[in-house]
């Protein structure tokens, strides 16, 4: 584990590039893939190309607190837009690429967007009629491909490169606080409007620092990124690659993250649990076409990756070591053979994913965290203690955390927020006037100082009969089932409580073939009746971890994926309970008739 990297003073997000350009003059500093070739650029070239977009951008008239709008999947140029647009003192409003044309609308119109960078056409038919009503933007929207009618980001660059301005860019850096805000990130709005998160450079800067010495990095490690920039948890791993002059590369989508692992060989990677719930299912999918005694191997292996954990018996090790030569290992290698460590965020990872990745090699540390909070609290690692399955980790050094008496985590320091943009009464509710943030999340402080997360504080309900249930907690137990896609719990003043649950239709269609069931349509196969019995054992399996009100008396499966892109998920993959119920409305009836 590295700790010479606190080099140079960095106090504002782009005081970053001084120290990657002294102490990491690498060639691959921040590499994207374009027409199926790795486009790697070098840490000058970064530097460089970042200075030209800041003088072409004071060439066109931004000047300190304009906000500038990206929409874009990962790549390169959001890398040098963002430290461009801060070192000129404007705000970048980093916007997801696949929420609602209501919610561009809301959002474009409430940060009073000066400029939008969009990379392509599929993201510029979702905004055309927006920006078309806004006065003076469609003028101002570039894109990063040579698309007839809209001006092309090498313009900016070009028009800096043509008027360098070195001096006053100084000038205007050497105005910018730390306490000075950077960004505008705006909620996933699972209710109501988005709400734009008023994030400083110390807000950003307090979490690097919190996490820098927990990152094990080596001389020319490779991270690859797939999570969205946009999203301020990469977004600030993102800052920690570049202080610690690890190299960038941004996967091309979600469907070829494999292929890049096995083509990069990453050392560390970034990503949500459900994306580890997937590769995990495709691992188990793969081992029920096996026949015989391979199938046997398999499974026996598998089992053995559950039951890891740390200070095992010499008789557990030797079986481990069986397992990884027989079988781990070809699991291992098939994630590009060289992954050292995944942290992982955004959602609780169930413990046996865990275990399987550890098992396999792969150290696998959680952290929790908010958008409000810039966004780590706690975060397990690799100092003696720092670790235990089924924790959120250790709260970040400088960071406070207490319990509220109603079981809420409520958390204080320079990782707070500085407020919800043009909203002083909903930011007095989530920062109370002792400076302490009130997370919404509830949990438990361990005597060596892990949290816990134990449900969401919004999204406990009340039965019939007065009992509270945390719809959360019996979720993420249910969806260890390798049949569970999905599942949302229901029963808000209800006699019980009662489910949606989707299967996972890639591993339903596996095991209806090991039995010989013909697989029609989705629709069909979620009232076959030998599915319906396969389904009823495995709630009966996981209602025994519960007590009687809290168990799934009732369910139905529903025969379609949620994701982000029909509507039911947020771009960080949680479930937009409201939409559901209004949307399962007559279903969900139907479960308490």
């Amino acid at each position: 584990m590295r700790h010479d990297f606190f080099v140079m003073e960095v106090t504002r997000l782009f005081d970053i590039l001084d120290n990657y350009l002294n102490e990491y003059p690498v060639e691959d500093a921040i590499c994207g893939k374009e027409n199926g070739n790795w486009v790697r650029y070098s840490t000058r070239d970064y530097v460089r190309i970042v200075n030209d977009i800041s003088y072409g951008l004071l060439q066109l008239g931004i000047s300190k607190g304009d906000c500038i709008a990206t929409i874009t999947a990962n790549r390169p140029e959001w890398n040098f837009l963002d430290m461009a647009i801060m070192q000129i003192g404007a705000i970048h409003v980093a916007i997801y690429p696949t929420i609602s044309e209501s919610d561009y609308n809301y959002i474009l119109h409430d940060a009073n967007i000066k400029m939008i960078f969009v990379s392509g056409w599929e993201l510029l038919k979702k905004i055309t009629n927006v920006i078309e009503n806004i006065p003076g933007l469609p003028e101002r929207v570039y894109t990063f491909r040579n698309l007839r009618g809209y001006r092309h980001l090498n313009e900016v660059v070009e028009l800096g490169r043509a008027n360098p301005c070195p001096q006053y860019l100084q000038q205007i850096k050497d105005s910018i606080l730390p306490d000075d805000v950077v960004s505008y990130v705006y909620t996933s709005g699972t209710t109501g409007n988005p709400k734009g998160v008023m994030l400083t450079h110390r807000n950003f800067l307090t979490n690097v620092y919190g996490v820098l010495p927990i990152i094990p990095t080596k001389t020319h490690n490779r991270i690859l990124s797939y999570l969205p920039l946009c999203h301020v948890y990469e977004r600030m791993m993102n800052y920690c690659w570049q202080y610690l002059g690890i190299s960038i590369y941004y996967a091309e989508n979600l469907a070829r993250i494999q292929e890049n692992m096995v083509e990069l060989q990453p050392d560390i990677f970034t990503t949500v649990p459900r994306l580890l719930e997937k590769i995990y299912d495709k691992i188990l999918a793969q081992g029920r076409k096996l026949k015989g005694i391979k199938r046997k191997i398999f499974f026996w292996a598998n089992d053995v990756a559950l039951e890891f954990d740390f200070n095992k018996s010499k008789g557990y090790n030797r079986k481990l070591k069986w397992a990884r030569k027989l079988v781990l290992n070809q699991w291992y290698k098939a994630l590009g053979g060289n992954l050292d460590v995944i942290v992982t965020g955004g959602a609780a990872i169930q413990t046996k994913i865990s275990r399987i990745f550890w098992a396999m090699g792969i150290r696998v540390v959680e952290g929790y965290g908010t958008t409000e909070t810039s966004p780590v609290i706690a975060v397990g690692n690799f100092f003696k203690g720092g670790f235990k399955f089924g924790m959120a980790g250790k709260v970040l050094p400088g960071t406070q955390v207490r319990i509220g008496s109603d079981g809420e985590i409520l958390t204080k320091g320079n990782h707070v927020m500085k407020g919800y943009y043009q909203l002083p009464e909903q930011t007095a509710e989530a920062i109370d006037s002792e400076g302490w943030y009130h997370t919404g999340d509830l949990g438990k402080l361990t005597a060596d100082g892990h949290l816990q997360i134990t449900g969401r504080k919004k999204e406990m309900f009340k039965t019939a009969f007065g009992k509270y249930v945390v719809p959360t907690l019996i979720e993420n137990k249910f969806a260890e089932d390798s049949l569970i896609d999905n599942i949302m719990v229901v029963g808000e003043n209800k006699p019980y409580a009662a489910a949606l649950i989707v299967p996972n239709f890639q591993d339903l269609r596996s095991w209806c073939a090991s039995k010989e069931i013909p697989y029609t349509t989705n629709e069909e196969m979620i009232t076959h009746p030998d599915v319906l019995k396969k389904f009823a054992k495995i709630v009966d399996q996981y209602n025994k971890f519960f007590g009687d009100t809290e168990k799934v008396k009732r369910y139905r499966l529903i025969s379609y994926e949620w994701t982000v892109q029909t509507g039911e998920l947020t771009p960080t993959l949680k479930l937009k309970r409201n939409k559901l119920l209004e949307k399962y409305k007559d279903t969900i009836e139907q479960l308490f008739n």
